[in-house]
């Protein structure tokens, strides 16, 4: 195995180091109320190193769908985007844990979903021996890459010195990547792969027009954002307006790439001809 990765958090710096490196997990929430301020920099860091990029939740008590849906409204995915629940709190039940995986594989078909938790909560606390579509064993054991369980796994954390540190259970980054890239275990279709060509050629940037005049058509900005997996389809507006779902799929663009924002302009307008090109070039491969 040849495979390696780390893992961070809001402790870690953003600028962490990639060399060498072939995989990062991100934690992105806790609970339903916190949000990790360094996760949008980290992923950065991890895609433009192109790495195999993973994002998790740490779970607490209470609500497990609405942990689930926190977590899931934080990020627009991508193809090979791999999403794990970190079980550390004991007060999370075993029942618990495998509702949040379930639900998890159910919303995200198209993703792995995998369980973190170290070596005791494994071997004591656990009482169904289920991980979703991998388990993620944390084992300071000194010896990576073996973990010291029967059971099959994916990744083992195996040190927090001097950033936790991972081996995964795979022959090579390309397999890695096409684990990640393959449909989960839960229910739903593998994806279909995008085509390689346009839809159709994507008209001029429908600047924002002045009050009192008529606003040209959302229609295509719709369906950019669709198609580059900021909005789905029961949340597209799918009328000539720039509703709130709309907003919400620009928003999620900004998040993404923050450089394309105008300051000061309305949602609609803040894209810019730049950010309209590169949103086209996302969603359909055009250059």
């Amino acid at each position: 195995m040849t495979v390696r990765g780390v893992d961070v958090a809001s402790y870690q710096a953003t600028d962490y180091s990639t060399r060498g490196l072939d995989f990062a997990f991100i934690k992105i929430t806790e609970g339903t109320t916190y949000t990790n301020p360094k996760w949008v920099a980290e992923r950065k860091t991890a895609r433009d190193a192109g790495l195999v990029t993973g994002f998790y939740h740490f779970i607490r008590p209470g609500n497990v769908t609405k942990q689930a849906d926190y977590f899931l409204s934080k990020i627009t995915l991508r193809t090979g985007d791999i999403l794990a629940l970190d079980w550390e709190d004991p007060a999370v039940s075993c029942a618990q844990k495998d509702a949040w995986i379930r639900y998890v594989q159910k919303k995200a078909p198209s993703h792995r979903v995998i369980l973190y938790c170290n070596y005791d909560f494994w071997t004591n606390r656990e009482t169904t021996s289920f991980a979703g579509d991998g388990l993620w064993i944390a084992h300071y054991n000194g010896k990576p890459g073996n973990p010291g369980i029967k059971a099959s796994w994916r990744f083992h954390q195996y040190t927090s010195t001097p950033i936790d540190t991972n081996i995964g259970n795979f022959a090579d980054k390309a397999a890695l990547r096409t684990w990640a890239e393959t449909s989960s275990s839960g229910t739903g279709p593998t994806p279909k792969p995008r085509p390689s060509k346009p839809a159709y050629v994507p008209p001029a940037f429908p600047a924002r027009l002045a009050p009192g005049k008529s606003t040209p058509s959302a229609k295509p900005l719709q369906k950019a954002l669709r198609a580059a997996r900021f909005l789905n389809i029961e949340e597209a507006d799918l009328s000539a307006t720039y509703g709130p779902r709309t907003q919400a799929g620009v928003r999620r663009f900004f998040d993404a790439y923050p450089q394309f924002r105008a300051k000061g302009k309305p949602h609609d307008a803040a894209i810019g001809p730049h950010g309209w090109a590169f949103l086209f070039t996302l969603a359909y491969g055009r250059k």
